[in-house]
């Protein structure tokens, strides 16, 4: 689990929680991830709030960034490592207590590798919804 050089770094009980989320997949998904960074950031940058089209309320509490499994070929050259950030600040805010936010770190952490396997954010909300 890398960490991310901010001024301030993630809680160190906050990374765990993220660890133990992607420890938590199940075996049939947690065995095809592969070649994916899970960063923990406190808050996303400037640069990314712009990229993602973020006003100054709106939150983002994971990012998926790279290629998704099923737009991968065989004869594509090899790609860099996939990366998920989660982000510390943001789950925190909308969270009113420690069972709250492990709660939303799984539910990020099972939204952004939704992603990786080339789940959209409307297949990934229709999932959440229809709830365990």
């Amino acid at each position: 689990m890398a960490r991310a050089g901010a001024a301030r770094r993630p809680d160190d009980w906050f990374v765990r929680l993220v660890e133990e989320a992607m420890d938590e997949l199940p075996g049939p998904f947690a065995a095809k991830v592969e070649n994916v960074a899970v960063v923990v950031e406190r808050a996303p940058d400037g640069r990314t709030r712009a990229e993602m089209g973020l006003g100054p309320g709106d939150l983002l509490m994971g990012l998926y960034q790279g290629v998704p499994l099923p737009e991968r070929s065989v004869e594509a050259p090899p790609i860099m490592p996939d990366r998920i950030v989660i982000y510390e600040d943001p789950i925190v805010a909308v969270s009113r207590d420690p069972a709250a936010i492990k709660r939303q770190v799984i539910q990020t952490v099972i939204h952004e590798v939704g992603h990786y396997f080339g789940l959209s954010d409307r297949e990934m909300a229709e999932f959440e919804e229809s709830g365990p």
